[in-house]
């Protein structure tokens, strides 16, 4: 009789740490949610550039603003958001290295930010 008590704890020890791995799952699966929309929400509040102020200041908030992106793609784990990421970021990378003057050039590169823009939606729904 002594070893069915026994297996009877043993069964309802393994139930309840089963039960427990469920949980963790559970809340490491919303925290990687949590993440993520909290990542997503402030990189799209950095998408925004307006070309209309000088160059300087132009070519040095796209270098805050890559800065950033880089930094919360370093901190996401779901890949497709990641590159989504590191690419805002390559966009705001090549705006510094531009030459600004031409009307023609901004506007290639808010065609390309836009399609990145984009991709980073996607990956973020």
């Amino acid at each position: 009789m002594r070893s069915w008590g026994v297996a009877v704890a043993l069964v309802a020890a393994g139930t309840l740490l089963a039960g427990c791995d469920q949980v963790d799952s559970a809340v490491n699966q919303t925290n990687s949610a949590v993440d993520k929309v909290s990542t997503c929400t402030e990189a799209l509040g950095l998408a925004d550039l307006n070309p209309l102020v000088d160059g300087e200041k132009l070519k040095a908030r796209a270098q805050d603003k890559e800065r950033r992106l880089r930094e919360l793609a370093a901190d996401v784990k779901e890949e497709d958001v990641k590159n989504a990421l590191l690419g805002m970021a390559d966009s705001y990378l090549q705006v510094q290295k531009e030459h600004l003057e031409d009307a023609g050039v901004i506007a290639r590169w808010t065609k390309r930010n836009l399609e990145k823009l984009d991709g980073l939606r996607k990956a973020c729904t």
